[in-house]
């Protein structure tokens, strides 16, 4: 027979209720989050070792919208993937080399930037300006010369020449060849180069376009012109590639076409398997790093046995995988309104804009992980979230889902966009003349203050309503 409960123990119960760090999918390294928990005063938290981080307090003083950059979480990432392949190779007894190149269309801010190549990452760049970034942080002797830049994207006169230009200076700048049209300059260049292939397999990515317009056919590759120094293939399968079976089809497809441009080119060594590495923004669990490299470098280890080839280095473009958790962004409920028969029971309208600030909402249909920031464990309602802008589309509805936040109990309440670290500040625009949000950097323990609040004076003179010129 079952024991009659005491009050005693119904309020105990009432007082643990939820495990609510679980709940919000915090602390799991599936979901992005081990990094974050919370607080007893149901807050939510970072924790950079034995620094804690209170989110809800940052929000509190300095003001939202609000971007918060953890660089121990870009670090922390990097030293894992990095570990993961050299584990790997050594147990398979793989004899090729890794190279991990951070694409810097992904996020180019220098907080971003710096902490990568601390922690071993060589570069890829995909335009004249970005590799006019990484000029600037050479001549400031940011890092060496053994920090190897692949150079994609069409490539300009000026985005060659500015490539010519780095080499002499002695950096190690690697030009990949995307189109017919750069094939006799780039054939004349002195150093190494690669050339990338459009692979005519289609993978299980959000990368929904029939036609690739970047990289030559798989025949068209196979009858390039005499050059010296061919060291790289490469490709790139998508965006958000959803499934390892297709990372792992594209690595088996490229290198049977690896095998037939070295029998040409005996100089080419490395197979460039690209980006497109995916992580879940949706409160579910995908496929890890860990497994993938195993089995990336299982999979180039049999087939080059197999053939009777040296096993080639293996360089990956995984940037959205970096960066993505390293950055969460935090908006303030300024409102809500009800709404009738849907799944949603009440807009709450944030004091930012997802189409400005978050513009893969828009773009993309992006679902987020969305959690609040206090009040973690207060009842909770379904809402959708709406942007401050005057746009019909500047909104977030999960889907057509719904998001739960708590209900609205009329002190401030703060909500996070975790995974917010890529694209987005590159893609980012002042529709309506919103302000961008506010950027901080949270690290060892302190805080600086990157971006301040725009104002409507700053705002004005990127449109040309600069000081004094109406009078």
């Amino acid at each position: 027979m079952a024991k009659k409960k005491t009050k005693k123990q119904g309020l105990h119960k009432r007082k643990v209720g939820k495990n609510w760090k679980k709940f919000w999918k915090l602390g799991a390294e599936e979901f992005n989050t081990q990094f974050l928990g919370v607080s007893k005063d149901n807050e939510l938290t970072a924790i950079e070792g034995h620094h804690i981080y209170n989110l809800n307090d940052l929000a509190q003083k300095y003001g939202t919208p609000l971007q918060v950059i953890f660089p121990f979480v870009l670090e922390d990432r990097l030293k894992d993937l990095i570990g993961y392949f050299q584990a790997y190779i050594k147990i398979y007894g793989y004899k090729g080399k890794f190279f991990y190149h951070y694409p810097m269309k992904v996020n180019q801010n220098r907080e971003f930037v710096l902490p990568l190549i601390s922690e071993g990452a060589n570069l890829e760049v995909t335009s004249a300006n970005e590799l006019w970034l990484v000029k600037k942080l050479w001549e400031g002797e940011k890092f060496n010369n053994k920090i190897r830049v692949l150079c994609n994207g069409p490539k300009t006169d000026q985005y060659l020449d500015l490539i010519e230009e780095l080499r002499a200076k002695g950096m190690n700048i690697v030009p990949i060849i995307e189109g017919p049209e750069e094939i006799e300059r780039i054939s004349k260049y002195k150093g190494d180069k690669g050339v990338r292939v459009d692979l005519s397999i289609k993978s299980d990515t959000r990368w929904d376009k029939k036609f690739d317009r970047f990289g030559l056919s798989e025949k068209d590759i196979l009858n390039l012109p005499k050059m010296k120094n061919l060291k790289i293939l490469h490709y790139h399968l998508g965006s958000q590639i959803k499934t390892q079976k297709s990372i792992l089809e594209g690595v088996k497809h490229a290198f049977t076409i690896y095998l037939q441009l070295q029998k040409i080119y005996p100089s080419l060594d490395t197979l460039d398997i690209g980006g497109g590495f995916g992580i879940s923004h949706e409160k579910k669990k995908f496929y890890t790093a860990k497994v993938v490299s195993s089995k990336i470098i299982k999979l180039l280890k049999n087939l080059s046995d197999k053939a009777g080839v040296k096993h080639p280095n293996l360089a990956i473009e995984w940037g959205w995988y970096i960066v993505d958790p390293a950055q969460i962004t935090i908006y303030k409920i300024i409102s809500k309104k009800y709404i009738e028969k849907a799944n949603a029971k009440a807009w709450y309208i944030i004091d930012g804009s997802f189409m400005n600030d978050l513009k893969d909402t828009w773009a993309v249909h992006q679902k987020w992980h969305v959690i609040p920031v206090n009040n973690m464990t207060s009842s909770l309602k379904r809402v959708w979230l709406a942007g401050s802008s005057c746009d019909s589309d500047d909104k977030y509805t999960a889907g057509g889902d719904y998001i739960l936040l708590p209900k609205l109990n009329g002190e401030d309440q703060y909500i996070a966009i975790l995974d917010t670290g890529a694209y987005q500040d590159a893609l980012s625009s002042h529709h309506c003349l919103l302000s961008l949000p506010a950027k901080i950097i949270a690290h060892d323990g302190a805080i600086k203050i990157i971006r301040k609040h725009e104002t409507a004076e700053t705002i004005g003179k990127f449109f040309g309503w600069n000081n004094g010129d109406d009078k």
